[in-house]
């Protein structure tokens, strides 16, 4: 079976809707698997929008990790939609980290970075100066509680799996640590 180009458009655009009020894991990539969030402060620009969205944008946020080149989600948004908010969530945080990364002269990979996000930009005429996040959310529906705990420990495993910790809850950076500077609901 052969599919004509507004086909294939409809099955992208199919497959990257959420519905208000439904549960998912939510897989937000740096583009090129660039590994920006090993350090703090980046980590911190994605917690301070991610606390905006749950205090105004009624983003419910149930589990999470950072890791150096992308973030997992279990989250639900009610009454609103989960991939607009996700979009707006990608444009303000890529343009403040690079703001960031423009600044910091301190920065010891900074012409590095801005190097590499440029080059990736010169691939789609959609990015202007800068192509920070990947496109895709890669949304999976969590209608299941099996499921749900899958997921949930997959995020929480994440760290261990990557060698940054022996153990989940001694990630900052993720909602198994109590210490966590980002606060979940209960699921």
């Amino acid at each position: 079976m052969f599919l004509h180009t507004g086909q294939l458009d409809y099955i992208m655009s199919e497959y990257r809707k959420t519905t208000p009020d439904d549960l998912y894991f939510i897989t937000l990539t740096v583009v090129g698997w660039v590994d920006v969030f090993s350090r703090k402060e980046y980590k911190d620009i994605l917690v301070e929008n991610l606390r905006h969205c749950q205090q105004k944008e009624g983003l419910e946020i149930f589990a999470y990790v950072i890791m150096t080149n992308h973030l997992h989600l279990v989250v639900r948004r009610q009454d609103g939609n989960l991939t607009e908010l996700l979009g707006r969530f990608k444009s303000y945080t890529a343009k403040k980290i690079l703001d960031s990364l423009e600044n910091n002269l301190q920065e010891s990979r900074r012409e590095w970075l801005l190097y590499l996000f440029s080059y990736l930009a010169k691939a789609n005429k959609q990015y202007g100066k800068y192509h920070f996040w990947s496109y895709k959310n890669h949304p999976v529906l969590l209608h299941t509680n099996a499921i749900i705990d899958q997921k949930v420990d997959y995020i929480h495993q994440n760290p261990v799996r990557a060698g940054l910790v022996t153990e989940p809850e001694h990630y900052v950076y993720s909602s198994a640590c109590t210490d966590s500077p980002l606060k979940v609901s209960e699921l």
